[in-house]
């Protein structure tokens, strides 16, 4: 899935002189986390979080705090360089952006230009949909040998059964490299016989394990 078809096209951004009492009210007002600073061609050059703001903002347990902290300019606080992504980026790639570089936001630029802003909320749900884990369906887990031809096998078993795969995910298998896990997500409440029938076949299920369900 691309970038473009999740990222929010609507974005609010303020300009580097802007003040941090203003960031802190749209922040509220709009229940955002983060601003994109742009500067007069509507290019990124920085990015404000809500704990930036936060951090910013006087306390209001100090008696002696100075409301003009909140005069001072976003351009004080701002983070920069900023990490951005295209819209035609996979939003698997930017899950990976948002893991190694510990961040929960990106603003999305085309032609150096800020058209957008994808959150760690949006890679979330976009993934949740992925797995097909919101529709009524059944998980399947299965350790199989790293060949070719092994995914089609398969499918070509649970396609007996006239059932369709909402999702398929593949990984290594940890303990040992020479094999694969896959994960069906299939469209029904009772895969008991899906799950025999690959037992039938020779294939390890690891989930659901039932014990003397090939009896």
């Amino acid at each position: 899935m691309l970038v473009e078809e999740v990222m929010t096209r609507e974005v609010i951004s303020l300009p580097p002189n802007e003040k941090i009492e203003t960031a802190l009210r749209l922040l509220h007002q709009h229940h955002i986390r983060h601003i994109p600073i742009v500067n007069d061609d509507h290019e990124v050059i920085g990015i404000v979080s809500d704990r930036d703001v936060r951090d910013a903002s006087p306390s209001i347990f100090e008696e002696t705090a100075q409301p003009a902290e909140l005069d001072k300019e976003l351009k004080t606080i701002m983070s920069h360089p900023v990490i951005t992504v295209h819209p035609l980026d996979f939003v698997e790639e930017v899950a990976g952006i948002f893991y190694e570089h510990e961040i929960a936001c990106v603003p999305v630029t085309q032609n150096d230009k800020l058209i957008g802003i994808i959150t760690e909320k949006d890679v979330l749900y976009t993934l949740i949909q992925l797995t097909g884990i919101h529709e009524q369906s059944s998980q399947i887990e299965i350790r199989v040998e790293n060949k070719i031809g092994t995914l089609p096998k398969v499918t070509n078993v649970i396609g007996e059964y006239k059932l369709n795969i909402s999702s398929v995910f593949i990984y290594p298998d940890q303990k040992d490299p020479s094999k694969k896990i896959i994960v069906f997500r299939i469209q029904t409440m009772n895969p008991m016989p899906v799950i025999q029938a690959l037992n039938q076949k020779g294939y390890e299920v690891l989930w659901p394990n039932i014990p003397g369900i090939t009896e």
